[in-house]
């Protein structure tokens, strides 16, 4: 049985919609990776104290917190000095810092980064000396040490006149840190997996059990509340990275974002969510502006002597008369209807239209927004 040509074309014309729809449909999904990070399984901050040595000259000088940093590293090597027989203006008290990420092992290397903690003007060619990093516990997590690479560049005249290129008081010593201990985390441990959503959302997280389950089961995921989602792990520890790496690829389709309008007040930036609408109003937006110059006019004045049948006339004090002038001018822009349900595009045309600044616009939306006209909510920042 043969079908009809037509048939065959409009089938065809069916499945091709059929695809770009789907197609359209997988364009807007996310992986969970990029919409969740699970719960304990994240990055971990080391901080610490130490010196950089070998500077040209750009040191903290006769800092009293140098000398006596640099009397203790000494005397820990054996040798008995004075603070103040040091000259420390090759020598910089530095705090170093980095970020631990999760699941590194003794032995692995990270980048550094080093600032100045006194009056050291650039840290340039300088070598940081062993110095414990420590966690928020206080305990020692890393050790660091090597040369720094610094970008800024900062010069001195003899004048008191300065240049200074970037910053020269920061560095960073690339993969300068040695881990000496590992960071426990549950991932191992604990019979659930915790997701916990970058941006909270109802709907969101009910989209993602919703995935998880049909890609493992029922049941295997359960929305906690709007942000968290608990996962049942395997039980076997070694089955669970690769569960991990099936689990973050999964796509999720996110909710529509809540209609926002956000306002940075400082720089007129003004940031409206597609999912803005306006209920009907009408706006009408004029500016009205007063000019007052102030001027003055210039007599000179004379004095008049008389004597012996003659007239001489000396000048005298100039007289001065104010003369300020105001001037009120208002423009008046036409009025604007917006709609039922009028959408993000419609909004932007018809406040475009009128030639609104951005002052113009956070103004306008702002009175939208005490009318209850706007729906969405109105942030400020």
């Amino acid at each position: 049985m043969t079908s009809h040509p037509m048939t065959r074309k409009l089938i065809a014309a069916l499945m091709t919609m059929v695809c770009i729809f789907a197609g359209a449909v997988m364009a807007q999904a996310d992986r969970i990776k990029d919409l969740a990070s699970v719960a304990g399984v994240r990055s971990n901050a080391l901080v610490g104290y130490g010196l950089v040595m070998g500077l040209a000259g750009t040191g903290d000088g006769g800092s009293r917190l140098t000398q006596q940093s640099m009397q203790s590293l000494i005397s820990r090597l054996g040798l008995d000095t004075d603070p103040g027989d040091l000259d420390t203006k090759n020598v910089a008290a530095v705090m170093v810092t980095a970020d631990m990420p999760a699941f590194i092992k003794p032995g692995q290397s990270l980048d550094v980064t080093v600032s100045t903690a006194g009056r050291a003007k650039s840290l340039k060619g300088g070598t940081l000396l062993m110095t414990p990093l420590m966690g928020a516990d206080g305990e020692v997590y890393a050790i660091a040490q090597g040369n720094l690479v610094v970008g800024g560049l900062g010069v001195e005249a003899g004048d008191g006149s300065s240049l200074m290129v970037n910053v020269p008081t920061v560095g960073r010593v690339p993969g300068g840190a040695t881990i000496e201990r590992m960071v426990e985390t549950p991932f191992l441990e604990s019979e659930y997996l915790v997701l916990n959503l970058h941006r909270g959302d109802f709907s969101t997280a009910s989209a993602v059990v919703d995935a998880i389950d049909d890609m493992f089961g029922k049941g295997v995921a359960v929305a906690l509340d709007g942000t968290s989602v608990r996962v049942r792990a395997p039980a076997d520890p070694a089955q669970r990275v690769s569960f991990m790496g099936l689990l973050e690829n999964i796509e999720v389709v996110p909710a529509e974002a809540a209609a926002q309008v956000i306002v940075n007040a400082r720089t007129g930036t003004v940031v409206i969510g597609g999912s803005v609408r306006v209920t009907p109003s009408a706006v009408s937006h004029g500016s009205l502006t007063v000019r007052v110059n102030e001027d003055f006019n210039v007599d000179q004045g004379a004095t008049v002597i008389g004597g012996n049948g003659e007239i001489i006339v000396a000048p005298g004090e100039p007289v001065v008369t104010p003369d300020s002038q105001i001037s009120v001018s208002e423009e008046t822009n036409p009025a604007f209807v917006f709609d039922p349900g009028v959408s993000l595009s419609s909004l932007v045309d018809a406040i475009n239209a009128v030639g609104a600044s951005p002052a113009d616009l956070v103004a306008i939306l702002e009175a939208l927004h005490r009318a209850g006209s706007l729906r969405a909510e109105l942030i400020i920042i």
